[in-house]
């Protein structure tokens, strides 16, 4: 009995240096970013000027939050089609018996992008993009499609799209290694059983293999959207939210106001209001996932 208390004892006290790290480094900062928001307040004064929801009234009538957000939605939109939908297929096709032993190489392959900085990828993708000696236009002028060339980043209605196509091809390998992994997880009985049944290789996909990593599925899916909301490098490098913030994102406009503008009232503002959007969306998600739950 005494050794099982000081064996609780123990582990209560290991727990709470977890929930004391946990506490000071993540719900303390929410805390007072929250705080933070309700004063006027710069980097190079110590004085502070309580306003209240102020700066909440004025970013909502901001038109430039909503071209923010819009763009941001896209982005998590087109990288839950392709990280998640296309990893998901990516994953599949190299699991295949066909394809599997040359799997090594093709991981590798679809991993090397998602490693690589993203301020190297950022100016890789400039001088990709560039309508005078990029290889993209120069690719187009190659096959006969030079009507289809561009300035990718210097139009307003493609340089947000030019952006989130970089960040797709960075980064939908590495979902894809991630779903391959839960794949290479599932019994093979499983599979025995569908091809003595005589089920295709699309209905094994649907019926065995997409039921059995939903719950990676859910987990890409929160981390695609979250990055989604959270996204600053790629357009930070690329666009600096231009041309005439078309590019936007919430996170370039946080940085706009915290760095440029020394407004770091406002900033908490918008960095309390991105925390709120990706926490409500992960709930969300994980609801509609029903993630540990039988359906």
């Amino acid at each position: 009995m005494k050794n099982s208390y000081r064996s609780s004892r123990t582990a209560i006290l290991y727990i709470l240096r977890a929930l004391l790290i946990v506490v000071l480094m993540v719900f303390l900062p929410i805390v007072l970013n929250l705080y933070n928001s309700l004063f006027r307040w710069n980097s190079f004064d110590v004085g502070r000027t309580f306003v209240g929801l102020d700066y909440y009234v004025r970013l909502f009538k901001d038109p430039i939050f909503y071209t923010a957000l819009k763009n941001n939605v896209l982005y998590a939109v087109i990288s839950l089609i392709f990280q998640v939908g296309l990893g998901i297929i990516v994953a599949a096709i190299l699991e295949d018996k066909l394809i599997r032993r040359f799997q090594p190489f093709f991981r590798t392959v679809f991993f090397i992008p998602s490693v690589i900085s993203i301020a190297v990828v950022g100016l890789m993708w400039q001088l990709l993009y560039n309508p005078e000696v990029g290889l993209v236009n120069g690719a187009l002028h190659a096959i006969g499609l030079s009507e289809w060339t561009h300035s990718w980043l210097g139009d307003s209605t493609t340089a947000i799209y030019a952006v989130v196509a970089v960040s797709q091809w960075q980064y939908t390998g590495y979902m894809a290694m991630l779903f391959l992994i839960a794949m290479q997880k599932i019994p093979y009985e499983y599979y025995e059983a569908a091809m003595i049944d005589g089920a295709s290789k699309i209905k094994t996909f649907f019926h065995i293999t997409l039921p059995q990593i939903k719950e990676m599925i859910l987990v890409g899916s929160v981390i695609t959207v979250i990055g989604a909301f959270k996204v600053f490098d790629e357009v930070y490098v690329m666009t600096f939210g231009g041309p005439g913030r078309s590019t936007e994102v919430l996170g370039t406009m946080l940085y706009r106001a915290a760095f440029r503008n020394d407004e770091m009232g406002y900033a908490s503002t918008i960095g309390t209001v991105i925390f709120v959007i990706t926490l409500t969306l992960s709930l969300v998600q994980m609801k509609l996932g029903k993630t540990g739950k039988e359906v």
